[in-house]
């Protein structure tokens, strides 16, 4: 279900008054409400923002439109991936991820017990449900190779969007590429039994930053300190929800109350455990991670032209150890 939606600016509770002059910071969603997301509302409810000067309002467009809309300045933030930057930035888009949400890829392939899928050379002879993107044949050429299999030996079965759970159910393919935070978590509940093999395990180059927070160069630029006070406010908020998922949980469900409870405080909970849990440690993103895949990238095809890595993210604008803000006003895509 895709909508938009538009978050009043919060309530200052002790004042009893609205957050006067506060600056308007819209941020686009990758999908709809799930629990990637809830550090974001945490942190608005919780008032985090509010003391900032920032008055949150969150948009939900879509996967590939929230990189657009940062990219046309029409919201200053948005949830994307590492692999969408650098594809974006090897097309000439200025966007720059400011923040991962996690240290570590969450995502893997995934694959019902009874097909006896324990590392990538047993994708050899399988079928894989694909989502459509041009990252996943390419992992999976990655992996089986470095296994010493033959990925041309896989086949390709373009299963669209439909969940883990639904295909495995519907027998769709023998294997999937899933974020286990959320379909892992569900496929649990639901008593699917799965084995599960995580990318940053299976080669180290795919162990990339997704999901991450981007903006576009100009913002950087022009607005520094209204970016470093945004992402102090999302750093107290997802460490927040890292610190107490089950409260966290709720704020999730106020917001999307269509979502099925038993997942998101189960899902709510998972991610608290790969979370970074230290506000002054919150986003980081490491160099060798932004060099090694962009290289990996180019080098198969992913994109035609290289692009700077270090200029592709910046750790400038996070809390820190102390404020930012000095540093972030001094502009930076130094990483």
């Amino acid at each position: 279900m895709k909508r938009v939606v538009i978050t009043a600016v919060l309530l200052v509770a002790i004042a009893g008054c609205w957050c006067v002059g506060a600056d308007r910071v819209r941020v686009a969603l990758d999908w709809t409400p799930n629990t990637n997301h809830t550090g974001l509302l945490v942190a608005r409810d919780l008032g985090f923002y509010t003391e900032d000067g920032i008055d949150l309002r969150v948009v939900e467009p879509g996967p590939t439109v929230a990189l657009q809309l940062v990219a046309l300045g029409q919201a200053e933030f948005g949830i994307s991936s590492q692999e969408y930057v650098t594809m974006a930035r090897a097309q000439g888009i200025p966007v720059v991820s400011v923040a991962a949400l996690y240290p570590h890829n969450t995502s893997g392939f995934a694959s019902a017990v009874d097909r006896k899928i324990q590392s990538p050379s047993d994708f050899v002879g399988k079928s894989y449900g694909s989502w459509g993107s041009e990252m996943e044949e390419l992992m999976i050429r990655t992996v089986m190779e470095l296994d010493g299999a033959d990925p041309e030996t896989v086949e390709i079965i373009h299963s669209g969007t439909i969940d883990f759970t639904t295909a495995v159910r519907l027998d769709v393919a023998d294997f999937y590429w899933v974020f286990y935070g959320w379909q892992g978590v569900h496929a649990e509940l639901v008593g699917i039994e799965f084995d599960f093999l995580p990318l940053r395990e299976l080669a180290g180059v795919l162990d990339y930053y997704t999901p991450v927070l981007i903006a576009r160069e100009r913002l950087l630029e022009d607005a520094p300190e209204l970016v470093a006070r945004f992402l102090r406010g999302t750093a107290r908020g997802y460490t927040s929800a890292a610190l107490d998922p089950d409260a966290a949980a709720e704020h999730l469900l106020d917001y999307a109350p269509e979502l099925d409870r038993d997942l998101v405080v189960a899902s709510q909970r998972w991610l608290a455990e790969v979370t970074e849990r230290d506000v002054s440690r919150w986003g980081f993103q490491e160099t060798t991670v932004w060099v090694d895949f962009a290289a990996w990238a180019l080098d198969n095809g992913l994109i035609e032209a290289a692009i700077d890595p270090l200029a592709a993210f910046s750790n400038a604008y996070l809390p820190g150890d102390s404020d930012s803000t000095e540093e972030a006003e001094e502009g930076s895509s130094e990483g």
